[in-house]
């Protein structure tokens, strides 16, 4: 082989040898790229979850300051009530739901707690320090059912659930499905949900499968029989 030729040969080589680098390092930025998007789309569904938690306590918030004393105090008691039960029915009878209603100048404020009784010793937290989220999902699930309960005009129609109880570990999601029955039982509402937890899919009465190929939905009812 010529001097020319094997100078050829030899940049071929180095240029194929870039070029196996090149891609070698488009695949590690390109694989940490797809980690940052997916950690960004749970930080942002994080923030979403939080958001929409902070809007309902506000909301009962709101309604309880806004209330005269004596509607408040109904308020109060529907409210603690009806998120106690959701506690005990999912948690177990050592869990309650307890709302702190002060008076600052001329407004009344509210706070939220969750109460634990452990061997004997009642431990009073907020929420968000209670057992991790499955307890906030609770709270917050039936904190938006004692609204649509309690503020009038009374809100009518369906109750919207999306992936409830997300947080809950899989032990209990069985204690969940049986409250969310219970609920529509009790205030006679349909309630139309929308899930990854196969379990919460199979209490349903009516439930459809999603699933997308080559980028169309497709829809297969589950039997639930």
């Amino acid at each position: 082989m010529s001097n020319h030729l094997l100078h050829v040969d030899q940049q071929i080589k180095s240029l194929e040898h870039s070029l196996k680098l090149a891609h070698d390092e488009w695949t590690r930025q390109d694989a940490k790229r797809r980690l940052l998007e997916e950690q960004l789309s749970k930080r942002e569904q994080s923030i979403l979850e939080y958001n929409e938690t902070i809007e309902t306590y506000e909301r009962a918030r709101l309604l309880l300051q806004q209330s005269a004393e004596y509607a408040r105090e109904q308020a109060k008691q529907q409210m603690e009530t009806l998120v106690t039960n959701a506690l005990q029915y999912v948690f177990g009878p050592l869990f309650s739901f307890q709302i702190e209603i002060e008076e600052h100048g001329n407004k009344a404020v509210a706070e939220f707690y969750v109460v634990s009784d452990y061997e004997g010793i009642k431990v009073k937290t907020k929420p968000q320090d209670s057992r991790g989220g499955g307890v906030v999902d609770i709270v917050t699930l039936a904190l938006r059912v004692a609204l649509m309960e309690t503020i009038q005009p009374k809100v009518e129609g369906p109750l919207l659930l999306d992936e409830p109880g997300k947080h809950v570990s899989g032990e209990y999601i069985h204690y969940l499905y049986e409250f969310l029955k219970s609920l529509s039982t009790m205030f006679g509402r349909q309630i139309i949900m929308i899930t990854h937890n196969h379990h919460l899919a199979e209490s349903g009465d009516i439930a459809y499968q999603v699933s997308i190929r080559d980028g169309i939905s497709e829809v297969m009812e589950i039997d639930n029989t």
